[in-house]
């Protein structure tokens, strides 16, 4: 029997392999001819079922022979049912092309809301734009590492992105032009900032969550804002889906640095928002009464996790004709930095700074970010649609800042054992708010050869710091031992409250007549904008020192907090009368013309807009400043041409030219002096707006669903560019300020690579921008009067990059995606090499941000039910900022730091520590 069996078992295994086979094949989109990824393929009647992976194909195993019936599904596509015939061997390789169930993606414009929440629609904007641009899906951005807009940006080709003091993202530097080129737009609508000094946006306002894409456009066409040198930003906000549709997710994390250290808070409940000058009158003398203690009341302990979460949820009704969405984000997180700084000094005729002081900072942050957004629109029929959206963002950033700082006589150099300390801590919370409201409206009329688009906008954005708190002591270290004393022979104690608001009324209004259609069509366009920006500023500071009685207590010994002392205040009616507390305005009209010719070999877009600006501030305390008001008043015509040949169905060339305009900012044309932490800031009435011109030519391939080759150049000259140099204030005293200015013509122009690659379940998203820049500044050098033997000052100029600069900047992320099993794994490394982020006044002492690599981390895990849960590890490699100066001066190489090294002289160091987040997802069709 034994015998028998081990006969009939193998021919029973080969029967087996006999009757079993093995089908692949692909499933494409039936009008573009692209893969499609994630469909669902399903045998019949076998239980044999699979996903198309990254590159649209699929296999099944063990699969039996004869005829059956396949299955194959993907949402907003027709399903797909087709009978087959299963051979034991050499199967046919089967194709399939699904038909969608929706609308085609129209023509993108600036305020278009056609997709976009996927790979595969994203890059079929990007083909069909007529601006040179990129996007990142809404699903990408889900899927990634990233929490906030600022964070996302930096995975965009020719981005690079300026930090905050805890490590996160907050501006971005498009194509190496500073952000102050850049605007940012919300659905199409440029919106105002909240900084407290400039125009552009601080981009970690805005939670990653809220958008269905995020597009940065590289150049411009008439009908678009034209104040932008380096770029635009515009943030698509969530639009209504077809069906009920809810999203939800909450996560939790904690901050690797605070295993390391405890945080550091204060009690902020009893702030006082508005400075007692406010309160009770110009005229009256404040206490310290009038000053809540809370301010300095700290404590030191470790954090609680950090708590995020979102959800949306929105719908069409009537047969789709209303559509309602509406969208909620709330991040609650602890984050923070230790910092050490060398600070360097130019004495005598050295060509190089000596390190004179270190100073030892630990950054201890509480954010909370909320963001909601809601639209509705009604579709009255197929030519009429009105919509209305608005969106709120909020960040509040509580933020205590412990520093000590030790100053030597000459030399910085701890083994001198004894040397002056100064121990200062600050305590700030700051809030920062944006709103948007926009009534918008799409008509067609004449067989829709005529289109109206019109656009109604409030917004407003502020910023409030109030009882911004800085306590200063002065102390000794003696045998490397330190004692903190408090001294009343100074002002340890200074309180400032500080607030501005930025209000936009726009309208927008924009036609389009279609002269003919077919193979080859022509529109004409016109159409404008009017705004109306309002600006307040508001800035007051009080003194405070230790009372007689208090007068030389020593810290630790006499007194244990810093709200046992008794303060008396040095300046009782406050210090309100400064060049922060001042009303400005800008009003802005333009208008344009625009062609949009189309034939099945190109398309060519082009025409002018003109825009005339009329903007002006008013010092509220001018204090005998010779300018206490003043405005400037201009027009620009910015022609623009885009042209772009298909070279076939996928692939393209598409060049440009444009021509754009940078305004100065408000505060840079206020003529007043800011004292400032490390020197004085002053603005420059005569400050004249930046000029551009820009070139740009990029090869554009998308050989299949969400894949893509873009090769590109472009070239930027700028006339007038504005940058912050250390300046004279031409006065007989010959101060010398941090003051905005024109410098000539300089010159900026790159090369970047976007690719973009699937092969099955892995897939690969690389670029790499290559960018050099030049302008040429003034600065001071010193040397020996061979006249009169002394040091004196003498005016150079020295050619350098754009402040912000990089040369290099790459990005490459492996990603895993099982759509069977419901992996999406993403390993994410960014690259930004040395620039400039401070200019020196002295000749080649610019200080210049060590070149860096971040490593970032995410996966999600799909379950059924809609469920998923996810992780999300960011800066794993604890990537620290590094400033130096090139250059070094032979006294800096005894210090026991080791500053020194190829030929570089390191002067401050930023650690932020690696973030984590673990969480859940769920979503309801």
């Amino acid at each position: 029997m034994n015998k028998l069996l081990q006969i009939l078992l193998p021919l029973l295994f080969c029967a087996t392999i006999a009757s079993a086979a093995k089908i692949k094949g692909h499933v494409y989109d039936k009008q573009s001819g692209e893969a499609l990824v994630g469909a669902t393929v399903i045998l019949e009647k076998t239980g044999k079922a699979t996903s198309t992976g990254l590159d649209g194909s699929f296999e099944l195993k063990d699969v039996p022979v004869g005829k059956t019936t396949i299955r194959i599904t993907y949402i907003t596509y027709k399903t797909i049912v087709q009978d087959i015939e299963i051979l034991s061997k050499d199967n046919v390789h089967l194709k399939f092309y699904m038909e969608t169930a929706s609308k085609n993606l129209g023509e993108v414009t600036v305020r278009a809301t056609t997709g976009g929440s996927n790979d595969r629609d994203a890059r079929r904007i990007e083909q069909n734009a007529p601006q040179v641009m990129n996007i990142v899906s809404g699903r990408a951005i889900e899927v990634s590492p990233d929490l906030t807009v600022a964070n996302v940006m930096q995975r965009v080709s020719g981005v690079s992105i300026e930090r905050n003091s805890n490590g996160d993202g907050q501006y971005a530097i498009l194509r190496g032009m500073d952000k102050r080129y850049n605007y940012t737009l919300v659905n199409g609508v440029k919106i105002p900032s909240p900084d407290n000094k400039y125009r552009y946006v601080p981009l970690d306002l805005f939670p990653a969550d809220l958008l269905d894409r995020l597009e940065v456009y590289k150049t411009l066409t008439p009908n678009l804002e034209g104040d932008a040198i380096g770029g635009a930003v515009n943030m698509v906000m969530k639009n209504a889906p077809d069906r009920l549709q809810i999203n939800a997710n909450i996560a939790t994390g904690y901050s690797q640095l605070f295993f390391d250290r405890n945080f550091t808070s204060f009690d902020a409940s009893g702030i006082n928002h508005k400075s007692p000058y406010e309160i009770n009158g110009r005229a009256y003398n404040a206490t310290q009464a009038d000053f809540p203690k809370g301010v300095f009341d700290y404590t030191s302990k470790k954090p609680a996790p950090n708590m995020v979460g979102s959800m949306s949820l929105g719908q069409r009704f009537f047969d789709s004709k209303l559509g309602v969405i509406v969208a909620g984000s709330y991040q609650n997180t602890y984050r923070g930095s230790n910092s050490t700084i060398y600070s360097p000094t130019v004495t005598g005729t050295d060509e190089y700074s000596i390190i004179t002081n270190k100073s030892y900072r630990e950054y201890s942050e509480h954010q909370e970010r909320l963001g909601l957004h809601g639209k509705v629109d009604y579709a009255f029929d197929k030519n009429n649609k009105i919509s209305l959206y608005n969106v709120y963002v909020d960040l509040k950033n509580q933020q205590v800042r412990d520093a000590v700082s030790t100053t030597f006589n000459g030399v910085y150099d701890p083994a001198a054992g004894n040397a002056e300390l100064v121990y200062n801590t600050r305590s700030r919370l700051t809030e920062q708010k944006i709103y948007n409201s926009t009534l918008h409206g799409d008509h067609k009329f004449f067989d829709e050869k005529f289109k109206v688009q019109w656009s109604a906008v409030y917004s407003t954005a502020q910023n409030e710091v109030p009882q911004n708190t800085n306590i200063e002591l002065n102390g000794l270290q003696q045998n490397f031992q330190n004692s903190r004393t408090s001294l009343v022979n100074t002002s340890p104690v200074e309180m400032r409250w500080e607030r501005n608001t930025d209000n936009d009324k726009a309208g927008y209004l924009d036609l389009t007549y279609n002269i003919f259609r077919g193979n080859r069509s022509l529109d004409l366009s016109f159409g404008g904008l009017y705004r109306d920006k309002q600006r307040s500023g508001f800035y007051n500071n009080y003194t405070l020192s230790p009372s007689a009685a208090n007068a030389g207590l020593i810290y630790g010994k006499d007194f244990q907090n810093y709200t046992d002392l008794q303060l008396v205040v040095n300046n009782p009616t406050g210090g309100v009368a400064n060049p922060l507390t001042y009303d400005a305005s800008e009003k802005t009209s333009a208008g344009y013309g625009m062609f949009n010719y189309k034939s099945n070999d190109w398309e060519l877009i082009g025409g002018a807009r003109v825009e005339h600006t009329n903007q002006g501030y008013q010092m509220l305390f001018a204090q005998g400043e010779s300018r206490p008001s003043g405005n400037q008043i201009y027009t620009d015509v910015l022609p623009s041409l885009t042209a772009k040949y298909h070279l076939s169905d996928k692939e393209q060339l598409h060049a440009s030219y444009y021509k754009a305009v940078n305004r100065p900012g408000f505060y840079e044309l206020n003529p007043g002096v800011v004292p400032g932490e490390d020197y004085d800031e002053k603005g420059n009435p005569d400050l004249k707006r930046a000029l551009a011109d820009n070139y740009d030519l990029r090869y554009e391939l998308f050989p299949g669903a969400s894949e893509q080759l873009l090769v590109g150049a472009f070239y930027k000259r700028i006339k007038d560019p504005i940058e912050f140099t250390f300046q004279t204030d031409g006065s007989a005293h010959n101060n010398i300020y941090y003051i905005p200015g024109n410098f000539g013509t300089a010159k900026n122009y790159g090369a970047e690579i976007d690719y973009i690659k699937f092969f099955n379940k892995i897939g690969v998203k690389a670029n790499y921008t290559y960018t050099h820049s030049s302008i040429t500044t003034p600065k001071n050098k010193r040397q020996i009067d061979p006249a009169s033997g002394d040091i004196q000052t003498i005016n150079v100029t020295q050619t350098r990059p754009l402040y912000g600069q990089s040369e290099h900047i790459a990005n490459l992320s492996l990603l895993y995606k099982n759509t069977k099993k419901g992996w999406d794994v993403q390993i994410a490394g960014a690259y930004t090499g040395s620039r400039i982020i401070a200019v020196s006044q002295f000749l080649n002492n610019d200080q210049w941000q060590q070149g860096f690599i971040q490593m970032d981390i995410s996966a999600e895990k799909r379950f059924t039910g809609g469920l998923s849960a996810f992780i999300k590890a960011n800066n794993l490699l604890n990537t620290p900022t590094k400033v130096y100066i090139k250059g070094t001066n032979p006294a800096n190489d005894k210090i026991k730091e080791d500053l020194v090294s190829n030929g570089h002289t390191l002067i401050r160091n930023d650690y932020y520590g690696q973030g984590y987040l673990i969480g859940l997802r769920y979503k309801f069709n």
